[in-house]
Order: C-alpha cells, then structure tokens, then sequence
C-alpha cells in the first residue's frame, strides 16, 4: 500500500509539473550562453566565466553554480576550485533570485 502511495505520489508530481527540485523553472524567453570558459578547457583554480544573458520578460541576472553547488556573491569568477573535472551552470534567475529555465553549462579541467 505504502509503494502504492508513493508511486502515485510521484507520478502525480511529474503530471504537475513539479521535479526534485519543486515547481518546474519558468521560461521567461530568456537565453544564456557561456562565452568562456570553453567546453572542455584547461583553468586555474580561479576562473572568469564569460556569459551572455538575453533577457526575456522576467530575468535580471544570472546565479553561478559549480558541481550544483550555488556560488553565493558570483560577480564573474569562480574561486578556489579543486584539481579534477567540474561543472560550471550559469542560471537565470528573476528580481525575487528565482531562477527560470534558461542555463547553459560547461565541464571544465581544473589543473
């Protein structure tokens, strides 16, 4: 009974809309691009992420994330990364810091 419940608990979550992360990300029309770093590059521990973010009707700015971890203060550069590979996801976000569904990522190899 109780797998029953959780499984039409689930299936019901996805028919709404809703993901791990709660409500599904509003597309504003918004669009990000990562200018650089490039796919697959080279960088120090610290690195300037270069976007460029189209504003739809509700974005104000970006919100920086490394290996799904928010960068609190981002204003370009992404410090003190370790050796090994990573992912940088650049996520617009609203005035309120909701993010919506534009994003754009890049792996990169810290030496």
């Amino acid at each position: 009974m109780i797998r029953v419940c959780a499984v039409l608990a689930a299936v019901s979550m996805m028919v709404l809309g809703l993901g791990v992360n709660g409500w599904a990300a509003t597309d504003d029309g918004s669009q990000v691009k990562i200018v650089s770093p490039a796919q697959g590059a080279v960088v120090k521990s610290d690195v300037e992420v270069q976007y460029d973010l189209t504003k739809g009707t509700q974005a104000t700015h970006v919100h920086c994330y490394v290996d799904g971890e928010y960068q609190k203060g981002f204003s370009g550069v992404v410090k003190g990364m370790p050796r090994g590979t990573h992912e940088i996801k650049v996520v617009a976000a609203d005035k309120d810091h909701k993010t919506l569904a534009a994003e754009a990522a890049v792996t990169v190899e810290v030496e």
